[in-house]
């Protein structure tokens, strides 16, 4: 089974393009503002962001149906989750250990949940959760899609290989999909995997589609047509996606060449997409993105600190 191309270009929708552009900048500045606050002793624990792949956040999740429709992220996962419900106060608490988070203050970055998402930081790990939510959604007769976002290195896991197998044995609906950033932490790709993972569906049977993700509108295509095979045919399917990650994999825990750095900062997805648009316009909504952002950081900062041994007497009784 080939690996397909997906050429064609979408038509191009300024609205739509103006949309991602604030959904992007949004991911981007509070990544950046994360890194910040760690930096100044302000939140502990992991920090994984997703800077440069803010497209595959955007792209991805539209194209769903988030009313009804479930997503699976992995230990980067902010942009994921900004990109399904926008909730940017509730992220930033979170990770600042704040009541106020989404998840009270005590799941932090590895453990985000809100309505049909749903993160964790096991490596791999999700891609047997996800393909179970696949078959109980099979199983309801419902015609949602379950979407489950998985890094370079998760490929390395058998567990991922266990899930392909199931969802194609039992013809699931879910949507594998691979960020595929060149490294798995701090270790090239070609260094930790043999072979071509794009071609790791095909033992199973399983329609994969690989597309560059510098536009975002062309990973919003090809999400879109991945979805839509996916939701009619009740078939699972895998989407790689071509990207770069210009952030550490946690901190500051990079030791890439500094020139290879600069050379995708200049053609990330986010600079790809403002070239597309009015300068001014997008000068506003940064503006407008580092005050919410700003105000975010400082209603968590004045939230109460969460208390686990207090939620979890709620809980358990």
């Amino acid at each position: 089974m080939e690996v397909l191309e997906l050429n064609d270009k979408v038509s191009p929708d300024m609205a739509l393009r103006k949309k991602f552009f604030q959904q992007m900048q949004t991911i981007r500045t509070v990544e950046d503002r994360l890194l910040q606050l760690f930096s100044e002793g302000r939140l502990n624990g992991p920090v994984h962001t997703c800077l440069g792949q803010e497209a595959c956040a955007g792209g991805v999740v539209n194209a769903l149906q988030t009313e009804k429709d479930v997503v699976f992220s992995n230990h980067r996962g902010h942009g994921h989750f900004l990109a399904y419900c926008d909730d940017v106060d509730g992220l930033v608490a979170e990770l600042m250990g704040r009541r106020t988070g989404v998840c009270a203050g005590v799941g932090g970055s590895q453990h985000l949940h809100q309505k049909n998402f749903y993160s964790n930081g096991i490596l791999g790990g999700i891609a047997p959760v996800a393909t179970g939510m696949a078959f109980a959604e099979k199983a309801k007769l419902s015609d949602s899609v379950v979407a489950v976002f998985l890094g370079d290195g998760a490929f390395g896991e058998g567990v991922v290989y266990e899930a392909f197998n199931i969802a194609a044995l039992w013809k699931l609906p879910i949507l594998f999909v691979g960020e595929l950033n060149g490294y798995a932490q701090s270790t090239p790709t070609h260094l930790e995997q043999s072979g071509n993972l794009e071609l790791r569906g095909q033992p199973f049977g399983i329609r994969s589609l690989a597309i560059d993700a510098r536009d975002v509108m062309d990973v919003y295509a090809a999400s879109q047509e991945s979805v839509r095979y996916v939701r009619d045919r009740s078939r699972p399917a895998l989407l790689f996606l071509r990207t770069y990650r210009l952030g550490p994999h946690s901190k500051g825990d990079d030791n890439r060449d500094a020139q290879e750095l600069e050379r995708h900062r200049n053609e990330d997805p986010l600079s790809h997409l403002r070239r597309q648009l009015d300068p001014a316009w997008c000068e506003s909504v940064e503006f407008d993105v580092r005050d919410r952002v700003d105000r975010a950081v400082d209603a968590a900062q004045r939230a109460s600190v969460a208390d686990f041994y207090e939620l979890e007497a709620k809980w358990g009784s």
